[in-house]
């Protein structure tokens, strides 16, 4: 079965800096590459950022040059490194494989404010 566990969300003040971990078993990240989304209260979920398994990676436009995606296959865990955070980044982000699986966890809360 597939699973996903986010983990390192928090509060933190306009300007500041997050690295999120997405730990998955069922699935293997280095063969399924991976992806970051988010969902804002009353939004739609929508894509963050997504690796594929050959490591080429792509970024919504609104996080270009703030939002790193990484993978640590030997761990078959991946991060969102998310710097120069603003209010509009606030949401709860999830983690799921680059072509999106029906499998989500419970996601990691983010809060941008100051």
């Amino acid at each position: 079965q597939v699973q996903f566990v986010e983990s390192g969300g928090g509060l933190v003040q306009p300007g500041g800096s997050l690295k999120l971990s997405c730990a998955a078993s069922g699935l293997t990240f280095s063969i399924h590459g991976m992806s970051w989304h988010r969902q804002a209260p009353g939004k739609q979920r929508e894509l963050v950022a997504r690796i594929t398994s050959g490591g080429w990676k792509d970024y919504a436009d609104s996080v270009k040059g703030r939002f790193t995606i990484s993978r640590d296959d030997a761990k078959n865990t991946g991060y969102l490194e998310m710097k120069n955070l603003k209010p509009e980044d606030t949401a709860v982000y999830f983690c799921n494989r680059y072509l999106v699986s029906g499998y989500w966890g419970q996601g990691t809360q983010v809060t941008v404010s100051s």
